[in-house]
């Protein structure tokens, strides 16, 4: 509990670093199991467990100077439990275990903090400690510990791994002895750093996303919880909460030092305690993350999209430490909201099966005794977004079925959802929701219950569809009945019919209402997407206003509507507010604000990562069909967009690849498909008046082997292949 690394004869057990992932630990506490055969050895053997404070026993520091997460997390002393089973040639077995027969003493490791880092004092090390033979005379006996009361489970998540080694491009002297490492990228993980020092010397690592404009660090987008002044954080907190790791030098010849038990992101280090500049061999960086399975590919001929989608991934992979956080470094939580908004485009790229089921679980764990369910799982005492964040855990676990089949996750958590949603139709008698975070970081304010209303009727619809897999037909019947309620009552009172005006008839207002169906006429609905689309030529200059939900379901509305080109011109907007922005003042990670920030808002944010779902979904046109298991049931519908010369789209599902390319050659387009065996996919081909299909060379038919045409529908050819 905590974190921890074990050692067998003096090598490390598995390569999992980090361990074991965060969870409620009153309520689920997991460990790792390995095959460790070939480090036993004939004779006396050792094992060697070192213990960090982890999410445990996290610092009492007060984020933004007020929340101390102490108060809602369950904490205690770093403690463990092994078990080494050993089969014998004769075919006797024994097990040596975690007792009151082991052995303690204080390691190298003097603190260690997930926010602060690790001071290390190598001066302290104990040659051999963790090898047979060595001498415990001066250790303490170990004491039996408690531990939480969190069931012991196996860690069915992907165990965070280092998963990358980054090599620095430049080291600057910005002030004498001062060194700046450009690491080149911002990434979530370790600094290693090798040196030769005296004896005593203290080396102090700095982590940071910028620079000042005088070249030295600027760590301000990174320090925990916004402590940025004396007294903000409580008692015993530094000044400034920034991350830093210090290394103490025991001297006589090459040291390398990497930390244990904390993680950072950062782009720069700053080093400081060094005779002279280091080279860039002497230091490197270790990327972090849970080691999820890379499961897409897409490209196209608009190279910065390729570069957008570069940086989405690597954002990715920073921000998944056991939870999908919402950044690496100030604030480290698992939001609702952030998850909603960006599961599909990380499962588009990643294997994110196990991952995604513990969420699930860890917001189960999070619920209150009453059965309402969190902002944040873990939950660390942040109640105040509501449904749009709540709702991470129905969402998941029907994206859980659609996109790997997995029923079993829910069959165990319907009713913990059920439960809370029986609680938010109990508070909201008249159908709208009046509170709650929604549009986050939008740059056009609305009110909440324009926004929240349309996911609280998207959340009973997919109540209704989760209820509809488990053949709990009352409910299915309950719900879809519900949402039939609260749409008109929320066209009544916030869509005027005249015009299409939604609410304040922001491009998020239009946006919300228009793609979660809350409009039924159809006239009004036509007068609804036309005010958007004038909003974004006229008032926008082809840019967006929205946030985190209005961004991802604006793009998929614009294509779905026949669209795409506009989608396609707000995301190739160079200036301000879009992701070109981001990449022309140098971002190597997504932001969480769409201004620039130097002292704020984080710069590796995944929320606005839904960009790379409407790369594989619309320009690559790959969709599970919305009553898929498993992707069993897929859609192919690429969106033809005129200034795109091709794109090429691959995701490996659970049943085999699926290819979506397309490329304009010699006045012709040409598709290459590929559909997983035992699946079936409604492919959409685009066609004007008097254009052929071909395929294999031959007009395309039903005589065509697993080729079926089904109809004409908005301006394509729809066959089931």
């Amino acid at each position: 509990i905590g974190y921890c690394q074990a050692y067998l004869n003096g090598q490390k057990v598995g390569d999992h670093v980090l361990d074991s992932l965060w969870t409620n630990y009153s309520r689920r506490v997991f460990y790792s199991g390995y095959d460790v055969t070939g480090q036993l050895k004939a004779g006396d053997n050792c094992i060697g467990v070192t213990l960090g404070n982890g999410w445990y026993n996290p610092l009492p520091l007060r984020m933004w100077g007020h929340r101390n997460i102490r108060g809602s997390l369950p904490v205690g002393r770093p403690c463990f439990i092994a078990q080494l089973n050993v089969e014998y040639s004769d075919g006797s077995s024994e097990s040596i275990v975690s007792d009151k027969g082991w052995k303690v003493a204080d390691g190298p490791i003097v603190r260690n903090s997930i926010y602060l880092g690790e001071l290390y004092d190598a001066r302290l090390e104990k040659a051999g400690w963790n090898k047979a033979g060595v001498d415990d005379s001066g250790w303490a006996e170990a004491a039996i510990a408690n531990g939480p009361d969190g069931k012991l489970q196996w860690q069915f998540c992907e165990a965070i791994k280092v998963t990358d080694r980054i090599k620095p491009v430049k080291v600057t002297e910005p002030k004498e002895g001062l060194y700046i490492v450009d690491m080149g990228e911002n990434f979530g993980g370790w600094a290693r750093l090798k040196i030769r020092a005296e004896r005593g010397s203290r080396i102090k690592l700095r982590y940071g996303e910028l620079l000042g404009k005088d070249g030295t660090l600027n760590p301000m987008t990174s320090v925990a919880g916004q402590i940025k002044r004396k007294g903000t954080g409580g008692p015993g907190a530094p000044p400034i909460a920034w991350q830093q790791d210090v290394y103490i030098a025991k001297g006589g010849g090459l040291e390398t030092y990497t930390p244990r038990f904390t993680f950072h992101a950062f782009r720069y280090v700053e080093v400081a305690g060094l005779k002279k500049k280091p080279t860039l061999d002497s230091i490197e960086g270790l990327r972090l993350n849970c080691d999820v399975e890379p499961v897409g590919e897409f490209s196209c001929s608009n190279e910065m999209f390729n570069r957008i989608q570069e940086i989405t991934r690597r954002t990715f992979l920073s921000n998944i430490f056991g939870v999908q956080s919402d950044c690496p470094h100030r604030e480290r939580f698992g939001y609702g909201g952030d998850l909603v908004n960006t599961s599909d485009a990380f499962m588009m790229n990643y294997n994110m099966t196990g991952f995604y089921a513990k969420a699930v679980y860890d917001w189960a764990d999070a619920a209150c005794d009453d059965g309402m369910l969190t902002d944040t799982a873990p939950f660390v005492g942040i109640q105040y977004c509501g449904v749009a964040w709540a709702m991470a855990h129905p969402h998941l676990q029907l994206q859980l079925y659609r996109y790997y089949g997995d029923r079993r996750t829910l069959e165990k958590q319907y009713d913990v959802s059920r439960k809370w949603l029986e609680l938010v139709i109990e508070q909201t008698p008249d159908h709208i929701v009046k509170k709650g975070l929604h549009d986050h970081e939008g740059l056009e304010r609305a009110p909440s219950s324009v926004m929240v209303t349309p996911l609280y009727s998207e959340t009973v619809c997919i109540m209704a569809q989760m209820a509809k897999i488990l053949g709990r037909d009352a409910d299915r019947k309950r719900y879809y009945g519900l949402a039939s309620q609260i749409k008109p009552t929320y066209a009544d009172k916030f869509i005027d019919c005249e015009t299409g005006k939604v609410g304040p008839g922001t491009q998020a207002s239009q946006a919300f209402a228009l793609s979660l169906g809350m409009i039924d006429d159809e006239d009004t609905d036509e007068k609804a997407l036309q005010l958007l689309l004038d909003d974004i030529k006229n008032e926008h200059d082809g840019h967006l206003s929205t946030g985190i939900f209005g961004t991802r379901l604006m793009l998929d509305l614009l294509s779905a509507r026949g669209h795409a080109s506009v989608a396609y011109d707000i995301v190739n907007q160079r200036d301000f507010p879009g992701w070109g922005y981001m990449l022309d003042n140098d971002a190597t990670t997504l932001w969480e604000h769409w201004a620039m920030s130097d002292n704020t808002f984080s710069h590796n944010h995944p929320m606005f990562g839904s960009v790379s779902q409407w790369f594989f979904q619309r320009l690559g046109g790959i969709q599970p069909h919305p009553e898929s298991s498993g992707f069993d049931r897929i859609i192919i519908k690429p969106e033809i967009v005129d200034d795109l010369e091709w794109v090429k789209c691959r995701y490996d599902s659970v049943r085999g690849p699926i290819t979506s390319n397309w490329q304009k050659r010699s006045g012709r387009l040409h598709f290459d498909i590929e559909i997983p065996v035992n699946s079936q996919a409604e492919v959409y081909i685009p066609v004007e008046k008097g254009e052929k299909i071909l395929e294999g060379g031959k007009p395309v038919g039903n005589t065509t082997p697993g080729v079926m045409f089904l109809r004409k529908e908005d301006g394509s050819m729809l066959y089931r292949v």
